[in-house]
């Protein structure tokens, strides 16, 4: 397979220390086109950074991650002891580095107990973060729709909606009105009846695809660490649901990512 270009990864991740250097060789060599590399806060944006400059399929998102707020270990509390404004001006000039395509990974998440008003001024000053360098965002919603919505109406960036956990009716008009949809791992777990329908209800021109590694392997390597050449298994799903083959559906949403971030 070909055509591969993965949305939303985190090889920066820890879980990657052992054998970083080898993998990220050997992604292109499966047919790894693109990843976009996403930073959680001011930590680890230098390693994002460095792995973009170093392979020149990688391309960088940097952001501060709701989840950051409540990490004790992450710099948004360890360093800026919740101070993320002063945080977000430390990340600011990194921003322009070349590298750099997305402002990301941001948005709300409240399935974990989280300050819900830190979050939402949080998410609100990246968005016109990313309106003021004219980039498109990478976005985080987890059981977060109304307050996410809110605010992708208010400001409608271009970007991604990772992960994308809503219903049909609200793909529609975050569709409309430029956002594309991420798909990765959980479309093709066999609870997934919700991304089968928004699939089936939205442009293909919409939709990219994902992985969130390492993290949220598809079906059929599921519980093992994921990296961007499982995102064959998405396609392969995706394919059955538009009647398309695997790599029909990785050369348009390859195409897809990179009209969205201009790489």
């Amino acid at each position: 397979m070909t055509d591969i270009f993965d949305t939303h990864a985190h090889y920066s991740s820890h879980q990657f220390d052992a054998d970083r250097e080898d993998l990220m060789q050997a992604l292109p060599e499966s047919g790894v086109v693109g990843v976009l590399e996403c930073a959680t806060h001011s930590g680890d944006a230098p390693q994002v950074l460095a792995l973009a400059r170093r392979y020149p399929f990688v391309h960088a998102a940097l952001g501060i991650h709701p989840e950051s707020l409540g990490e004790e270990d992450a710099p948004t509390v360890a360093v800026y002891h919740g101070d993320w404004r002063a945080e977000l001006a430390v990340l600011r000039p990194m921003l322009e580095d070349p590298t750099v395509v997305a402002v990301g990974e941001i948005g709300l998440d409240h399935h974990w107990p989280l300050p819900a008003r830190e979050q939402y001024d949080l998410f609100e000053a990246q968005l016109q973060l990313a309106a003021e360098l004219e980039l498109p965002v990478s976005v985080h919603d987890r059981e977060a729709h109304a307050e996410t919505y809110e605010l992708l109406k208010k400001y409608r960036p271009r970007g991604v909606l990772h992960c994308y956990s809503g219903s049909a009716e609200d793909a529609a008009w975050l569709v409309a009105q430029g956002m594309h949809l991420g798909f990765g791992g959980s479309s093709t777990y066999k609870g997934s009846k919700r991304a089968a329908k928004v699939l089936a209800a939205i442009p293909h021109e919409a939709v990219v695809l994902e992985t969130d590694c390492p993290y949220m392997s598809p079906e059929p390597v599921r519980g093992r660490r994921n990296d961007s050449r499982n995102i064959v298994h998405v396609a392969a799903h995706i394919g059955e649901l538009w009647g398309m083959s695997a790599q029909e559906v990785l050369t348009l949403t390859a195409a897809n990512a990179r009209a969205v971030f201009g790489v």
